[in-house]
Order: C-alpha cells, then sequence, then structure tokens
C-alpha cells in the first residue's frame, strides 16, 4: 500500500495549483485546503500521510494549527513551509510538533525529496521493523505501530521524535554525534540548520521522557559531539 496521500494547507492559489501539479507529476495524491481550519478537519477526517503546512494562514498562524493537530493526536509528519529565514520561526515550528520545514522560494525537487524522507522513515523504515521492542526507562517503544507506551498508555511523541529515540535506544551507550542522527532520522546531510533542529528534538523529548528534564538522567549531552542515552 502506497503512503502518498499529501495534504497541503496553503492559502496561495498560485502556489497550491502549482504545488498539486508537481506533487501529482511526482505519483502523489495531494489535496489542498486555503485555511488552517478546514485543513485540521480534513486531516482528522482523512488521515493523510504527510501535511505540508504554511505559516501565515488567513485565519492563524500554521504555528497553532500544527499544535492542534498534536494536541488532537494525529501523529502525520508535518513540513512547514515558510517564507521567512528567521531562526526563531524555525525553531517555533519544531516545537508545535513539526516534523520538518522549508524555507520558501524552493525548488519542487528539494520538496519531494522532504516529503519522501518523511514519509519512508515514518511509514518504511519502522512499519517493518519486526516485533522487537525497545525500553528506554518506563517507556516501552513499539516498532510495529511506532508509538511510546508508558504504564499501558500511549506518549504523545511525533513521528521524528519516535524516530530519533529508537536510534538512540538502538544505539544505547554510545555516543552519537549529530551528524550521524541527522543523517539516520532526517535522512539528509548535515548542516547548521538540521544540527539546530537536533538540539530543539532533544529537549522536547527530555520534556517528555524525563523525570527532570532540566537535569536529565537518561538522555545525556556530549559537549562538542552530540548526545548518549544512558545504557
Amino acid at each position: 500500500m502506497k503512503s502518498n496521500h499529501v495534504l497541503l494547507i496553503e492559502d496561495d492559489p498560485a502556489i497550491g495549483k502549482s504545488l498539486l501539479a508537481g506533487l501529482e507529476q511526482h505519483g502523489f495524491l495531494p489535496h489542498l485546503c486555503a485555511t488552517g481550519l478546514s485543513g485540521v478537519e480534513y486531516a482528522r477526517s482523512h488521515s493523510p500521510h504527510l501535511i505540508l503546512l504554511d505559516i501565515r494562514l488567513p485565519d492563524g498562524s500554521g504555528f497553532d494549527f500544527c499544535r492542534q493537530m498534536r494536541q488532537m493526536g494525529l501523529r502525520q509528519p508535518v513540513i512547514m513551509l515558510t517564507a521567512r529565514q528567521d531562526e526563531l520561526d524555525k525553531v517555533l515550528g519544531l516545537e508545535m510538533g513539526a516534523d520538518d520545514y522549508v524555507t520558501k522560494p524552493f525548488g519542487l525537487r528539494e520538496l519531494v525529496s522532504r516529503i519522501r524522507a518523511q514519509l519512508r522513515r515514518a511509514y518504511g523504515d519502522y512499519a517493518s521493523a519486526g516485533s522487537s521492542a525497545l525500553l528506554v526507562g518506563d517507556l516501552m517503544l513499539d516498532q510495529n505501530t511506532g508509538q511510546a507506551i508508558r504504564d499501558g498508555k500511549p506518549v504523545n511523541l511525533t513521528p521524528t521524535e519516535f524516530r530519533l529515540l529508537a536510534y538512540l535506544a538502538q544505539h544505547r551507550g554510545q555516543v552519537l554525534a549529530r551528524g550521524q542522527i541527522i543523517e539516520a532520522v532526517w535522512g539528509h546531510s548535515p548542516d547548521s540548520d538540521a544540527e539546530h533542529a537536533v538540539n530543539v528534538h532533544i529537549r522536547r523529548l527530555r520534556e517528555k521522557i524525563e523525570p527532570y528534564p532540566a537535569q536529565p538522567s537518561l538522555l545525556l549531552t556530549v559537549p562538542g559531539i552530540g548526545y548518549r542515552l544512558v545504557g
């Protein structure tokens, strides 16, 4: 079964029409929503495999709509589309639960590459990872479903947060450089923006898995190198 149903939430008619045509040419089944509210409702009722979400929308901020979808339990990969290079925008998008971001203007080839990387990792690598489970503290990572379970209840991790934690758990006790993490989890070459994204996702993970996030005991920083999950 193909994982190619893509929801595009974009209010600019010209950009929306162009992206729909381009995504169709690359084998995707895209659907366009011009407002955040309609996009959230479509995502809730139709469960697209991936969501492209513009930051500036006529009925609110893409950041807020991303947060709403995560609070609703929607776990599909979300790629934010931003027209600004502002570092704060990128950080805020990741904090709201986005998995990646692309800055306008961008080429269709770059966008398709990012989409395929997210789909491959969300529905490929872990969907067929077998029945093995990974334990991280009091969390059980179910690699069949891509869910984290604590005391029999799911913990709301985004797809990228799950892949990041699973990758660290598979290499428990090892020091992993940020570049290694980027290539394994995001699927593209390291750069300064991607390394910053790793830091943001690590911080979010600590808030969800550590008893005292400000004093982590599981997910440790190795200064000048990267991170290590305690063995």
